[in-house]
């Protein structure tokens, strides 16, 4: 409890974040294991509710009788049953992409867990496929990491404009406008990002 009370107390110097906070039980951040199928999940979440994206990677691993793959595995699965697990044609060649970079470049979790956020975003963003918010992704829910922002997830944009009543008119300045938001929140961005998605989810946003 006693990191639930450090970021708390820290987040809720932003007045309106604090409000979200007091109405919120604390986030705990966990670390989870085989990177390279948690990028591949990531993969596949994109532009889907998380309901859909649970669907998915659900019959994803089912093709492996409920265990968790190997890249090896992954790659020697065909393109058509993965294509018929619901994946776009794009999101099945990104997730073969993913597990053919695990097997050529190594994607031990020990080696990710050591690099710094931005060391993990230059070794995977190569990835054809792989773009900076699913690696954000990966660093909040598979790294733990304590300290990563999301301008570009629209469930966060959606969120601060309501919270902070931004004008979303300019993308450009509405992402400057973010940014300039988020960096009082360091070092613990993820748990405000995480804090807006349960806001976000809950009928006093859509009012």
């Amino acid at each position: 409890m006693k990191q639930d009370a450090t970021y708390i107390e820290h987040l809720s110097k932003d007045k309106r974040l604090a409000v979200l906070l007091n109405q919120q039980e604390p986030i705990a951040l966990k670390k989870k294991k085989n990177i390279c199928l948690r990028l591949c999940a990531s993969i596949m979440s994109q532009q889907l509710s998380v309901k859909v994206a649970e669907v998915i990677f659900k019959r994803f691993l089912e093709l492996y009788d409920g265990n968790e793959p190997t890249p090896q595995q992954i790659l020697d699965t065909p393109f058509e049953i993965l294509r018929g697990i619901g994946l776009s044609n794009a999101k099945a060649n990104y997730v073969r992409n993913v597990a053919e970079y695990a097997i050529a470049h190594g994607m031990d979790d020990k080696k990710l867990y050591k690099m710094s956020n931005e060391e993990v975003l230059e070794f995977l963003l190569p990835i054809k496929g792989v773009g900076r918010w699913t690696v954000e992704m990966l660093l909040m829910f598979t790294l733990g990491r304590e300290d990563v922002f999301a301008p570009e997830d629209l469930g966060i944009q959606q969120a601060m404009i309501k919270i902070y009543k931004l004008d979303a008119t300019d993308k450009k300045a509405l992402r400057e406008k973010m940014l300039k938001l988020s960096a009082k929140w360091s070092p613990y961005r993820t748990y405000a990002c995480l804090h807006l998605w349960r806001y976000k989810d809950t009928p006093a946003a859509t009012q």
